[in-house]
């Protein structure tokens, strides 16, 4: 059943015909275990992945460009909540991306998104700062995306092979 979650993560426009014809379980059942997990929250939504960089350097948008940082956010922790309570409150912010419990010197990485750096100087200062409990913080800024979730962000190499004709 996991083999099914692993298509639709790779591929969200996975028809169960395809998934069926892939895992040798019948179509009823994949379009079964699919609505049920759509139900139960386990599949939360189908999206598509944007190389953005890509987007803004052959569309000239005139929309502004979108900034991304990392922020490692060091927290005192509280009894019996420990940081649930602060990695909640950050992930209801609408610059925010993704909260992570962390392992290391620092407690909870969060993906910020903005349209410049004084927009992410300003969340980081106005809004993740003045939060009970939060520490430090430490803001490192993406310069460039090579890959994400898996997918890569890279130009395909060229075909050196000789073409073969029959």
């Amino acid at each position: 059943m996991r083999e099914i979650l692993e298509i639709l993560a790779r591929d969200g426009h996975a028809t169960p015909e395809r998934i069926a014809t892939m895992t040798d379980i019948p179509e009823a059942t994949v379009r079964e275990l699919v609505s049920g997990w759509e139900a139960a929250g386990i599949i939360v939504r189908y999206k598509a992945v944007v190389d953005w960089d890509r987007f803004n350097h052959t569309n000239r948008s005139d929309l502004p460009e979108t900034i991304t940082a990392f922020i490692d956010v060091s927290l005192a922790p509280a009894r019996g909540v420990g940081f649930d309570d602060v990695a909640e409150r950050i992930s209801r912010f609408p610059e925010v991306r993704s909260v992570y419990l962390v392992s290391g010197s620092q407690d909870l990485r969060c993906t910020v998104t903005g349209t410049s750096l004084r927009d992410i100087s300003e969340f980081v200062s106005q809004k993740l700062s003045t939060i009970d409990r939060v520490r430090s913080t430490a803001t490192h800024f993406v310069l460039k995306t090579y890959k994400r979730d898996g997918d890569a962000f890279l130009e395909p190499e060229p075909d050196h092979r000789l073409p073969v004709v029959p």
